[in-house]
């Protein structure tokens, strides 16, 4: 018998029983429409946990559905609650180091788990998880954890367009967006890259290329930098 569907009206943080000692413990409710998640990691200090650490993930009847480990499961806490050995502390999504989001557009959600900050100058990387239907597991998707490490953070997710936009930076005036179509059973297509160049003063230099019938169509257009807007 599966003791999770036995005990199921007991808090997740029982459940785990030993398994929780000796690591500092989080929980995060309605960590999506679909999961809460438990967090344990091995270090805390002046509101920040690293190091290894694991990540339970619960559905809302308290029955564990899988377990994701990062070598450095990176944490920022609210200060006004010091994390303490064998205590449980809630989390806010904003708090957590788990993202939940159907990644790939098919209509199940995927998992994003901290693992460091291994991102552009040093910001924050995430081991990316996917649904597999035939398996009905997560499992780890090699091209979006590269996408989801190399870059300013994670990734966005365009859920009207269906596109997966990566932003990076060289020096201070440099920034770079890339767009990705995900392609089913194929992976991701790179659709779209704009840079916006203001090494020099005064102007902002936007180059954008995109894949057009198959084409990559490319356009540069200068402007003063008092009248450019980049979220146009």
């Amino acid at each position: 018998m599966n003791l999770f569907n036995k005990y199921k009206h007991l808090p997740a943080f029982v459940l785990l029983g030993p398994a929780c000692f000796g690591q500092y413990q989080f929980e995060v409710k309605n960590a999506s429409k679909n999961y809460d998640a438990i967090i344990q990691v091995e270090n805390c200090y002046d509101g920040r946990c690293s190091g290894k650490g694991t990540v339970e993930l619960f559905d809302h009847k308290n029955t564990k559905v899988q377990t994701f480990a990062s070598d450095n499961l990176v944490l920022e806490t609210d200060q006004t609650e010091k994390p303490r050995l064998g205590k449980m502390i809630q989390l806010t999504n904003k708090q957590n180091s788990v993202i939940i989001n159907d990644f790939n557009f098919d209509g199940t959600e995927d998992i994003a788990v901290r693992n460091g900050n291994m991102g552009n100058y040093s910001a924050a990387s995430y081991d990316v998880y996917v649904f597999n239907s035939t398996r009905m597991a997560y499992v780890k998707s090699k091209e979006l954890t590269d996408l989801a490490s190399s870059a300013l953070d994670i990734f966005d997710v365009d859920v009207k367009r269906k596109r997966l936009i990566s932003y990076g930076k060289s020096g201070c005036c440099d920034i770079f967006t890339t767009e990705y179509a995900v392609v089913p059973n194929k992976g991701l297509d790179k659709v779209f890259e704009k840079e916006e160049d203001m090494t020099v003063e005064g102007r902002v230099k936007v180059i954008t290329k995109e894949k057009i019938n198959n084409k990559w169509v490319t356009k540069t257009k200068v402007y003063p930098s008092e009248q450019y807007n980049r979220e146009k």
